[in-house]
């Protein structure tokens, strides 16, 4: 079979077209055609033949190209990539997003990422499918240099919670290395030295942020960081319960946790009521919820205000969309300490 590289000495297109991928494979547009759209008639040697090609132009097939050489229009949408849909801090984000597109008549095709690399590439690849106008991403894999071919074509594209590597485009976050040494500070103040960490996976941009934010702040005021119980890996609810279990029954318990996501915060609660000691150990949660107020005591937390992330991503998505080339910028969204009792409850000694 001809190779991509003394097909396309000079790379592959910016675009790839099925007439790439049939020249590369050596068939006609018509064979593509039929392997694309899973069709029969076509020998598995040749079905594997232009799935290969496929692989080395980075082809994906473009379900709307038809309606768009006739109407010559975009197709009005874009895709969202997400946390997870079922998280309130991606319903907002959501939310507001949609709520700025609306106007626009753009609809926004959501999913959730779940954390997780593969599904990131697939969904990406889904939403390019459809011929989106712009994509609005979370991220989770090392690397997005796989949407560079789509930067040649100036797709615009906005990162939202996580920026991007081995990219450049705009990115919308909030400050959380920033809002974890708020929260060690905090702590720090009401008069505790033994403070323990529970901590989402370390793969998550965010979690080291957070991780890096707290543990430097207690340095910086003279904590020995190494003598600080920090739990990593803690992505639900009963992970962290366990977690925080295991530090409240050890032989010396911390007196204040910090936790740095919202299912961490609920696991880290959930032991507190279990041992008994939700009026003796200090709790500071990284991201708001509801009902935060509504338990005794209230969770003093570090809110992030995601309603403005995605103010500000759609902001930026309808400026891209709308032909700004501007070098790409990273926008901080500050987050902010909402104190409620949990946070200010002093060493028992």
């Amino acid at each position: 079979m001809t190779t991509m590289s003394n097909r396309y000495p000079s790379g592959p297109p910016a675009r790839p077209t099925m007439r790439h991928v049939a020249a590369l494979a050596g068939v006609g547009i018509k064979t593509v055609s039929r392997v694309m759209n899973d069709e029969p008639g076509v020998s598995e040697a040749t079905r594997q033949r232009v799935l290969q090609a496929t692989e080395q132009l980075n082809y994906e097939l473009d379900l709307n190209a038809g309606n768009l050489r006739r109407t010559g229009r975009r197709t009005q949408s874009i895709g969202l990539l997400l946390p997870s849909v079922a998280n309130p801090f991606s319903g907002e984000i959501h939310r507001a997003i949609e709520d700025a597109l609306a106007p626009r008549g753009i609809a926004v095709f959501a999913s959730s990422l779940d954390d997780d690399a593969d599904r990131e590439r697939a969904l990406v690849s889904a939403f390019l499918r459809r011929r989106v106008d712009g994509l609005v991403l979370t991220i989770i894999a090392r690397s997005q240099a796989y949407l560079m071919p789509e930067t040649a074509r100036q797709l615009p594209l906005v990162f939202i919670d996580r920026e991007p590597v081995g990219l450049d485009a705009d990115a919308v976050v909030t400050d959380n290395a920033e809002g974890a040494a708020t929260a060690a500070r905090h702590l720090l103040r009401h008069g505790h030295r033994k403070l323990a960490y529970l901590g989402d996976r370390p793969d998550i941009q965010t979690a080291r942020e957070r991780r890096r934010g707290f543990l430097e702040a207690l340095g910086h005021e003279g904590i020995a960081t190494s003598t600080i119980p920090a739990v990593d890996g803690l992505h639900d609810e009963e992970s962290a319960r366990q977690a925080a279990l295991a530090l409240l029954q050890s032989e010396d318990p911390p007196t204040a946790i910090f936790s740095s996501q919202n299912l961490v915060t609920f696991g880290a609660m959930r032991a507190l009521r279990e041992t008994g000691r939700g009026h003796e150990v200090a709790l500071v949660g990284f991201d708001d919820f509801k009902l935060a107020d509504m338990v005794e005591p209230g969770i003093t937390v570090i809110a992030q205000h995601p309603d403005r992330i995605g103010a500000k991503a759609a902001e930026r998505i309808l400026a891209r969309i709308d032909g700004d080339r501007e070098p790409a910028e990273r926008y901080v969204v500050p987050s902010e300490l909402i104190v409620r009792g949990s946070g200010e409850i002093p060493p028992a000694n």
